[in-house]
């Protein structure tokens, strides 16, 4: 054989394998709809019309134009997503798993992964769950004070425990959170800053990758002695307590302030992302909606949950003085966050389940539709719930992109036009399996 027609048949060879996949046992490829672009927190546009992708196990592939294909692997599992949207699955930065209807709940709702808190009003994670959105466990650090030593000590612990994200709370000083905050980022994992003793504009330029709780990082605003207080003392639900009295301070305060106004900048100017939970209070503003409604409802028990809702009236049963104060909370933490979003802050979606009522996947899609009431584009929103994560924390999911997890919704609607087309799902994947949405309705 000359080596002309060697190279002839090598040519021959490669032409035949371009752009074509081996067959293997576990393709699957979605064929046709519109893949929403969802990158740059929400501000990039190039939405992939008439696109395929093609994921193998839990792992993405290829995705592309069909007009750039012209063969698929013979023995593929085809998925006709014609004249659909398709997304990844949504992310809830901040919630509870007690249950295998928590498990369903989320997923019927487009949840494929939560950040995982646990303990205390939330109760037990539980770990069993099948089918079940994956997770990235949380716990914290500071909660207590200590030496470096033994912080650092407490953060092992929690990295040979397979935790991924460190809660850094009240207690860390200044020098203590930036060492542990370095020494985290070091193991590979996480943080998110809930903190009292240290100032938020201080763990900004530290480079915290997130914080939580809008009624928390906005602290720096308050007077500095009311500051000091509530950082000693931050959880009571007593309306006399230093956490009520500061809350008080946040709903009597302008919007125009200018330590508000200066916090605001301080956000917007650094890379950490927020995560408002501002669902926490939406049972509280007066054109809340009853969440019991939802048809995923069916499968929770409200003894299950923190401080449920009435099922009828969805509202909290508290006296006049209390509901007084939770609505005005509620009420001001929009304007306050709209403050930041005017700022150009960036934000992480999170529900905070199940405390306060918050109830799982039906509180996200709350969280999302609040996020867009502080100035947040439907594109945007739902980037706060998916893309954004990959950016902040570096996981490979929340992404529709070679080598992230098959994560996937498909839906019926546009949610870019009306964020309830969110709703609509027709296909849900989670961890590269299609799951009968149905069936999880069941709960048996």
């Amino acid at each position: 054989m000359t080596s002309k027609t060697i190279l002839f048949l090598a040519i021959l060879f490669l032409s035949a394998c371009n752009n074509k996949l081996p067959d293997r046992k576990a393709i699957t490829v979605i064929k046709g709809g519109t893949v929403l672009d969802l990158s740059n927190q929400g501000n990039s546009v190039k939405d992939l019309q008439d696109a395929y992708i093609i994921f193998e196990g839990n792992e993405i592939l290829e995705i592309g134009l069909l007009s750039d294909r012209e063969e698929f692997p013979t023995n593929a599992k085809i998925i006709d997503a014609n004249g659909k949207y398709v997304l990844p699955g949504l992310i809830d930065g901040f919630a509870v798993l007690n249950n295998q209807s928590y498990a369903n709940a989320y997923l019927y709702s487009g949840v494929t992964t939560i950040i995982g808190v646990d303990g205390g009003r939330r109760g037990p994670f539980y770990f069993e769950a099948d089918p079940s959105p994956g997770y990235y466990m949380l716990e914290s650090v500071g909660d207590d004070p200590k030496p470096d030593s033994a912080h650092l000590a407490d953060l092992f612990k929690l990295h040979e425990k397979g935790y991924k994200i460190a809660l850094l709370k009240y207690e860390l000083r200044p020098a203590q959170l930036r060492f542990i905050n370095n020494e985290a980022h070091k193991l590979g994992m996480g943080t998110i800053g809930e903190l009292g003793f240290t100032s938020y504009k201080e763990a900004a330029n530290m480079g915290i990758d997130a914080f939580v709780h809008t009624t928390r990082y906005s602290l720096d605003v308050a007077p500095e002695e009311m500051h000091k207080t509530v950082a000693a003392n931050p959880f009571s639900d007593d309306l006399d307590s230093p956490k009520w009295k500061y809350y008080q301070y946040l709903f009597n305060l302008d919007t125009a302030d200018k330590a508000l106004q200066n916090h605001a900048e301080v956000l917007a100017s650094s890379e950490t992302y927020l995560m408002p939970t501002m669902s926490l209070l939406y049972a509280d503003l007066p054109d809340s909606k009853n969440p019991w409604d939802e048809a995923v409802a069916a499968i929770l028990d409200p003894n299950d949950i923190n401080n449920p809702v009435d099922r009828k009236t969805g509202r909290h049963n508290y006296t006049d003085e209390q509901q007084e104060n939770y609505s005005a909370v509620g009420l001001q933490e929009l304007k306050i966050e709209t403050v930041y979003r005017n700022a150009g802050s960036h934000y992480l979606a999170g529900s905070a389940t199940d405390v306060w009522g918050t109830m799982p996947g039906i509180s996200l899609h709350n969280e999302l539709g609040l996020l867009t009431r502080i100035g947040l584009s439907n594109r945007e929103a739902l980037a706060a719930a998916t893309t954004n994560f990959n950016k902040a924390f570096g996981w490979k999911t929340g992404k529709i992109e070679k080598g992230f997890e098959a994560d996937i919704l498909i839906l019926d609607k546009n949610p870019l036009d009306k964020l309830e087309n969110l709703k609509e799902i027709d296909v849900l994947i989670n961890n590269g399996k299609v799951l009968d949405r149905n069936n999880l309705l069941k709960n048996e």
